[in-house]
């Protein structure tokens, strides 16, 4: 006989990695930034992605054997590119892997990669299930997916699901790129900043934002007053793909960055990363571009678009971030020891880049991002790391 299923209320402390839950006549929607930053930042990239629910989980102790999620997703595509792969759903048991599913239906968010134009055709809910699970007390997480929208419709479970207290962890927070946003990945636990958790035992608040890493002060706000052990910020990709500043704005705008952050975590580990390699933008400035040869002829590949010459008048290349970050780093730790720098060619380099080539010239693959998320946990949280301490 079957036993009937439970409706699990979707209450605030289910959800971990969601600074805040909207709550619609839609159903429950996780977001990544408060509501205060969404209206100062009203850009539609960063609206897309903060909502995009990149390290987002349910999390739970039941003996349920069959669970349930009803959810809306919104699905991106681009115009004369291939489609995405759907967005997964993956449910963990006391840490281990124990299944994955998508969701049929949902809305579909179609962008004109050439003139930016965007068009929502809405669709129906749908259901991913979990059955045959341990028949014993147990902690489960649902994380879910990290590189499309999920509004949460209800949960169901053939036994109660209770919240589960904080387990003494530290909280490693977070911010990046597209690249720390998970993009390519082809799992929410396999994204690198997941994958560098995992493996180094620390509770994971992602605010990696596709194409939105530009040292917005609304950021920085939101992370000075999220609670956090330990504390990273990986800086310069989208600054130089999106030609969004000079030298003198990038100094000046990395300082406030960071001293916003250290209002609210005065004495925590702080380690800035800089960017990963990128050949397309290690010595071109950008904007970024799509590779119109690439367009219907597999996947969309990016170009950088600006010219080496004006380096010396203050535009910005990976090189020359990198550079002035190890600078600024050097200069305040003469008052701030517990801020540390990595160098981002440590996690993925020239010899990364000739083995496994970035394949949009741009983002890692799904390989890729585990080895940068293995190398982040050796190098951040292993002995002498700058994360280490907590």
């Amino acid at each position: 006989m079957t036993t009937p299923l439970l409706t699990i209320p979707l209450t605030d402390d289910l959800f971990r990695g969601a600074l805040e839950l909207e709550r619609t006549g839609r159903g429950v929607q996780p977001h990544r930034l408060p509501g205060w930053a969404r209206r100062q930042l009203p850009d539609p990239q960063l609206l897309m992605a903060e909502a995009q629910p990149s390290g987002v989980r349910l999390v739970g102790r039941t003996r349920a054997t069959r669970i349930e999620l009803d959810s809306l997703p919104t699905r991106v595509t681009y115009v004369g590119a291939p489609a995405r792969p759907d967005g997964v759903y993956e449910l963990l048991v006391d840490g281990e892997p124990a299944g994955r599913a998508t969701v049929d239906g949902g809305d579909v968010l179609a962008i004109d990669p050439t003139t930016g134009a965007r068009e929502v055709r809405p669709g129906a809910p749908g259901t991913v299930t979990f059955a045959d699970l341990p028949d014993r007390d147990k902690t489960v997480e649902l994380w879910l997916p990290h590189n499309e929208l999920a509004t949460l419709v209800g949960l169901r479970a053939d036994a109660p699901v209770e919240p589960v207290p904080a387990d003494g962890r530290p909280v490693w927070l977070h911010h990046g790129s597209s690249i720390s946003h998970g993009s390519n990945a082809l799992t929410p636990t396999g994204t690198w900043p997941a994958l560098a958790a995992r493996a180094a035992g620390v509770d994971l608040v992602n605010l990696g934002f596709g194409g939105s890493a530009l040292l917005d002060p609304q950021t920085a706000r939101t992370m000075r007053d999220v609670p956090a052990d330990l504390v990273s910020v990986k800086i310069g990709i989208n600054i130089v793909n999106g030609d969004t500043m000079r030298l003198r704005a990038f100094t000046a705008a990395v300082h406030g960055f960071l001293d916003t952050i250290r209002d609210g975590h005065p004495r925590t580990p702080l380690l800035v990363v800089s960017p990963l390699l990128c050949p397309i933008h290690e010595d071109t400035p950008g904007p970024g571009a799509f590779d119109p040869s690439s367009f219907g002829s597999g996947p969309v590949r990016f170009m950088a678009t600006g010219d080496p010459a004006e380096v010396p008048a203050g535009r910005l290349t990976l090189t020359v971030v990198r550079d002035e970050l190890r600078r600024i780093v050097a200069q305040r730790r003469q008052e701030d020891l517990l801020l540390g720098y990595l160098d981002g060619r440590e996690l993925y380099g020239a010899d990364d880049a000739a083995a496994h080539p970035l394949p949009d010239a741009l983002h890692p693959d799904a390989a890729t991002h585990r080895v940068v998320g293995e190398r982040f946990a050796r190098l951040a949280f292993g002995p002498g790391g700058a994360l280490a301490g907590a």
